[in-house]
């Protein structure tokens, strides 16, 4: 089996959109048809601001992708990388998708001279938790949202 890791193209949307719709399901979320046109756009700008995409690749077919994002940090000169959303397909886990994709941001994290990478997950995401372990370090912020009515 052989994964290519990729930059995101237009002509992914509409393999993407179906990735992000199920990694959305996931997290019992779902978004509405602007933020996906919106989301896409931006993820193919030249916008430094904006974020970028990887995909996952295999036998002509997306599997897995992730995004991410540049942004000051208040404690640091360099900036700072925050990978939002990381998605494999399911038959694709355990198979080396999410960590390639994960290695992929660090690279890029690397090459824009952001060293430091950070995400989130739920609790619940045993699965995904077992490679975070092995290729990350669990801090233990714990993470408030503003109440919105």
């Amino acid at each position: 089996m052989t994964v290519a890791i990729r930059p995101l193209r237009q002509s992914d949307e509409a393999e993407w959109r179906a990735l992000w719709t199920a990694y959305l399901e996931f997290y019992e979320s779902s978004v509405e048809e602007e933020v996906y046109q919106t989301t896409f756009q931006r993820l193919l700008g030249s916008d430094p601001h904006d974020f970028s995409g990887f995909v996952a690749e295999n036998d002509g077919r997306l599997v897995g992708l992730t995004h991410y994002v540049f942004h000051r940090h208040g404690w640091k000169v360099n900036n700072v990388c925050y990978l939002q959303d990381l998605y494999a397909t399911p038959e694709m886990r355990g198979k080396g998708v999410g960590r390639k994709l994960i290695e992929a941001v660090y690279d890029a994290a690397d090459r824009a001279g952001a060293p430091d990478v950070y995400w989130m997950t739920q609790d619940f995401n045993a699965e995904a938790r077992v490679l975070y372990d092995r290729i990350g370090t669990l801090t233990p912020f714990i993470k408030y949202q503003r109440v919105t009515a």
